[in-house]
């Protein structure tokens, strides 16, 4: 029996969900049942399982458990980029290297399989809005990094187009920005929208999906038990990210580190100019994502993500929240100079990368697979690792799976003191050298 060894911790609201209607308090598992296929997670890798099962076989019966409420764990802290083209957060500015052109593919894939359930589902447009991206770049250190990131993109036959400081302030509204580097692939997520419209409509196929029902124990077999139930299962698959760790496997290989977001209270009309929807990554990974939503989102809104923290313990701390509170608040001022309106959700986003940048897409033992650590790409390479995950219980070879397959395992880390100590020395060193972006 494998005994789970921590369940999900949430710190501040899952703002994405808390800006939409509030919805019925969806069933929890109450009884004893058995299933084909048993997923652990309902986030963008456990959905997308789902999906793919039933895709493959309609009438294959389908069992997911998530700890929280649809939306309210990691979905709903994230900063909703489903990005197409490299984005290696390792790197200086995004470019990876040999494998980026079978990359874009495989996130275009994905790209492709979310906006079929978008169609199918009758998600609404707004909340999986087409409208691409923009790396922006505030000082010449980051312009440098767009110019090179832009000639590696052409080499790979990928369309950009640099923005100058003036296009920049009619995009955004704020004459911060000294440049960006436009892409038109990436999507637009409202990620709490777009999850609880794909929950809906596999409820509609016939997949059972139990809320507030944390996993406490796995037993081989395979039965999964919760407080109240339990689900047996020839074939289970788990889409809990960082927490396959809780689940004992790949234990001091996987680093835990929690980016911060924040989203302000609505904008008056005539706040600020510009358009009223679009999204900026930093053109140094370490530097501040910012996006505008509007009213169909949640209200007209401006989202920053910004601070990184290294916690194995997979716990922010109350520290690192005022932290990154005080930082994020700066940032927008120094953007948005005349903008009087307060911070109204602060919140800590877990993400699980590991050191060599590989995910777990695998089979961990017989009938127990994996699609977790998602290197903090979250809303595709989990489309991509759920997709692969459900293959494999299926038997079913793809481009995607022999691409997970080729991967090494996730490197060793120094113990844990090590890796908070001489970790978030690192990452507030880089902070430092991004501190303009």
């Amino acid at each position: 029996m494998i005994s789970i060894k921590r369940a999900p911790v949430h710190h501040g609201p899952a703002a994405w969900a808390d800006i939409l209607p509030t919805i019925p308090v969806g069933q929890s598992l109450n009884d004893d049942i058995t299933a084909d296929v048993l997923v652990v997670g309902a986030g963008f890798a456990g959905l997308s399982a789902a999906r793919r099962l039933i895709e493959i076989d309609a009438n294959l019966s389908v069992v997911v458990l998530e700890a929280g409420r649809i939306a309210e764990g990691g979905t709903g802290r994230n900063s909703g980029f489903m990005i197409d083209i490299p984005h290696d957060l390792a790197s200086e500015n995004y470019g990876g290297g040999t494998e980026d052109q079978a990359l874009i593919t495989l996130n275009r894939a994905a790209q492709s399989f979310a906006a079929q359930m978008v169609d199918e589902y009758d998600v609404p447009s707004d909340f999986f809005d087409r409208c691409g991206k923009i790396n922006g770049a505030a000082s010449t250190t980051a312009d440098v990094h767009n110019t090179t990131f832009m000639r590696h993109l052409s080499t790979l036959g990928e369309p950009s187009e640099r923005l100058d400081a003036q296009e920049m302030q009619r995009v955004t509204g704020s004459r911060y920005y000294r440049s960006g580097l436009y892409t038109p692939g990436t999507i637009l997520l409202q990620p709490a929208g777009y999850i609880r419209g794909i929950a809906n409509g596999l409820r509609r196929q016939g997949v059972k999906i139990f809320e507030q029902s944390p996993v406490i124990n796995l037993s081989k077999g395979w039965s999964a038990r919760t407080n109240t139930g339990s689900v047996s299962a020839k074939n289970v698959i788990l889409s809990v990210n960082g927490h396959l760790e809780s689940f004992g496997f790949y234990e001091q290989r996987l680093m835990h580190i929690f980016l911060f977001g924040a989203m302000t209270a609505p904008l008056q009309p005539g706040t600020i100019q510009g358009q009223t929807r679009w999204g900026i990554t930093p053109s140094d990974p370490m530097g501040t994502t910012v996006r505008r939503i509007d009213g169909p989102q949640g209200g007209d809104r401006i989202v920053v993500r910004s601070c990184a923290a290294l916690r194995p313990g997979m716990r922010a701390t109350e520290g690192d929240l005022r932290r990154a509170k005080s930082v994020m608040a700066r940032k927008l001022k120094v953007r948005f100079p005349s903008l009087d309106v307060p911070l109204e959700h602060v919140w800590a986003g877990h993400l699980c990368l590991s050191r060599n940048g590989v995910s777990v897409m695998n089979e961990l033992e017989k009938g127990l697979f994996s699609a977790c650590v998602q290197n903090g790409l979250g809303t595709t390479r989990g489309t991509l690792t759920g997709i692969g995950a459900a293959e494999k219980v299926m038997g079913v070879t793809s481009d995607i799976t022999r691409y997970f397959d080729a991967q090494d395992l996730p490197t060793k880390l120094p113990p844990p003191s090590i890796q908070t100590i001489a970790g978030n020395a690192v990452l507030r060193w880089k902070e430092h050298q991004a501190r303009s972006e």
